[in-house]
């Protein structure tokens, strides 16, 4: 007779075997009611799978990460169903879960539209109130193959036939209608209350572009009203918040057909662009790093040997040049060790720190490219430092601490660590990996940090930290990333002389702060909403006229601010200052000075800060001070304030 063994190490004793929610209801039926799958020895079933023998297990509700999960995936199939409903003739094909939510790709003779949508999310809702018991049937591939067939679904059938031999093949039901999945469901269609389809677009079947052009539904999926009614103002507000749309609006930057993937800067796009680029080469600077400038095309040949080429092939622009085949590249890695073997090192040169605003270009996939978020064209602050293994923790520490710094100086203080480990596809030996993953570990407990480790999500050549940051509408951008690399210097050539006269290959942490500028500046814009900060903002303050009898006057201003270093400009145009008031404050402009007849007799300015806040008439001395200690302060008072 089973005996159960609960997460409290509690334990419940059956005379005959049990289900899943058999067990709930035995503990209470509170918890019978909220069941919505069970994890007996680790793994995942439905409430109806039957517990033969002893056994763990932990009930899982919508309170479990995993419950989540589960209640995504069954409302995939709650709109798979709700379109074969509506639109007979359609096939399905996939529908996993994604981050709050899940989508499903259809083959159907039409484009889906907006209405469309409405339709089916109102299928979904009628079908979800019929509380369809979801039943698991499990099939032979014969059997399974010849039921899809007989449906239509070609896709179907051919996802069977692509099945491992000896896998079991279960389908799931509900009501007349079936799919092909592993499961576990929720227990019935009514437990799914909450949800809403966001966006349909295209895809092609298995990702290949030589396949047919499928559609993708998208949607999302909560436990409840009220967590999808959070959600959805979440995506409302980030929405409002589009980088491309503030950038449109700011005259920040555009993107275009003829160049797909790359940035054409504006004035005060690059302005921002500038003013981050100074920023990090003034730190690094403080930091010990040296920077260098390494070339964008490089024979193929040294790509294969750093293992670049056959890791990052389709990834790579090629071309032929002088009878030979050179990559733009797409990392600066293997360059910078170019640089570190020029001469013979000593023991005494290192850990040396190398940084470069590398230029780098990825043939990424039409379909990824987003804005500014996702490119083809990019620039990385990165550096890479070279040390012997045993300064790696050291190393590893102290760039934790200069990250912090960078990122608090950008406005942000919550930080999210992940460790990830060896991949299935790598370089190097066991040993290697095993002494990287240690000593990032160490670094990351001396700073007595959170962490979690993601298995198999290193990088090829090493395990890495990875660095994210909670932006203020709640959203995680992964960012910042160290990697230890015992493989690349070796493959490449790179030597120093030891203490003992020996030479020895030096380790190679690759480090990055802010990844790529355009993406961290398509971060910040959608943060702040394009109000920067006063040392980021591209205008820092704007010179507005009365009358033209000022104009003089407000040259004079221009100047001495901008002889001071601050981004000034006057606006003496004709129009009344309410509306030139009204136009820079729009444009997000964190000073309005005003000058009118007052000010010039004065030698003051009238000045309105950004929010609606008026200081009144000050000096321009005392103007510069304000100005002066506001760039200082950089974000930091934003975010701690």
């Amino acid at each position: 007779m089973p005996v159960i063994t609960l997460p409290d190490n509690s334990t419940r004793e059956f005379d005959t075997p049990i289900t899943v929610e058999g067990v709930a209801a035995d503990i209470g039926p509170g918890l019978a009611k909220a069941a919505l799958a069970g994890r007996v020895d680790g793994e995942l079933v439905d409430t109806r799978y039957l517990i033969e023998q002893d056994a763990n297990l932990a009930i899982i509700t919508d309170r479990d990460e995993e419950g989540l999960e589960i209640i995504r995936h069954s409302t995939a199939h709650l709109l798979a169903m709700a379109v074969q409903e509506e639109f007979p003739g359609a096939q399905v094909t996939i529908g996993p879960t994604v981050e709050d939510g899940f989508y499903y790709d259809f083959a159907f003779e039409r484009a889906f539209t907006p209405d469309d949508l409405q339709k089916i999310e109102a299928r979904m809702e009628a079908i979800a109130g019929q509380d369809l018991a979801v039943e698991r049937l499990v099939m032979s591939r014969e059997e399974a193959a010849k039921t899809f067939a007989d449906m239509g679904e070609e896709y179907k059938v051919e996802i069977i036939h692509d099945l491992p031999e000896g896998e079991e093949i279960s389908v799931y039901k509900q009501g007349e209608w079936m799919d092909l999945c592993r499961g576990p469901h929720v227990p019935s269609t009514g437990r799914l209350k909450a949800f809403k389809l966001t966006k349909v677009a295209g895809a092609y079947w298995r990702g290949d572009q030589n396949n047919a052009m499928l559609q993708r539904i998208y949607g999302t999926a909560w436990a409840n009203k009220k967590a999808l009614k959070s959600y959805l103002n979440r995506i409302a507000e980030a929405e409002k918040r589009d980088h491309r749309k503030v950038a449109k609006k700011l005259d920040l930057f555009h993107m275009q057909e003829e160049a797909p993937g790359m940035v054409f800067w504006h004035p005060k796009g690059w302005g921002i662009y500038q003013a981050v680029e100074q920023y990090m080469r003034d730190q690094q600077r403080k930091h010990g790093y040296q920077e260098i400038k390494t070339p964008q095309l490089v024979d193929i040949s040294l790509w294969e040997k750093s293992g670049h080429a056959d890791k990052f092939s389709d990834g790579m622009f090629r071309l032929q040049a002088d009878e030979r085949e050179v990559a733009v590249k797409p990392m600066n890695c293997p360059c910078h060790v170019q640089v570190f073997n020029q001469g013979l090192r000593s023991y005494r040169d290192l850990p040396l720190r190398l940084a470069e605003f590398g230029s780098c270009h990825r043939n990424e996939p039409s379909g990824s490219l987003h804005g500014i978020m996702r490119v083809r064209g990019f620039t990385q602050d990165d550096a890479h430092i070279f040390c012997a293994e045993e300064s790696i923790q050291q190393e590893v520490a102290q760039f934790i601490d200069f990250l912090h710094d960078v990122y608090a100086d950008f406005g942000f203080s919550d930080v999210i660590y992940r460790l990830s480990t060896r991949p299935a596809q790598r370089v190097g030996s066991d040993e290697d990996w095993d002494r990287a993953e240690e000593a990032l570990a160490l670094a990351l407990d001396s700073k007595s940090l959170p962490w979690e480790e993601l298995p198999g999500e290193g990088a090829f050549y090493g395990p890495k930290i990875e660095f994210s940051l909670k932006d203020c509408i709640g959203r995680v951008w992964q960012l910042g990333t160290i990697q230890v690399d015992f493989s690349m210097p070796g493959r490449l050539g790179a030597q120093y002389v030891d203490e003992s006269g020996q030479r020895k290959t030096p380790v190679m942490l690759h480090r990055a702060i802010l990844g790529s500028f355009e993406r961290f500046i398509g971060i910040l814009i959608e943060h702040y909403e394009g109000a920067f900060p006063l040392w980021l903002a591209p205008v820092q303050a704007v010179v507005c006229n009365i009358t033209d009898a000022q104009g003089e006057y407000v040259s004079e201003v221009k100047e001495f601010l901008q002889d001071r270093g601050f981004r000034v400009d006057s606006d003496l145009r004709n129009e009344k200052i309410g509306f030139k008031i009204r136009e820079h404050t729009i444009q997000k402009v964190p000073y309005i000075l005003v000058v009118g007849d007052k000010e010039v007799e004065s030698r003051t300015v009238a000045v309105r800060a950004r929010g609606g806040k008026d200081l009144g008439s000050i000096s321009l001395d005392e103007l510069a001070s304000i100005l002066a200690e506001g760039v200082a302060a950089r974000s930091r008072a934003i975010s701690e304030s």
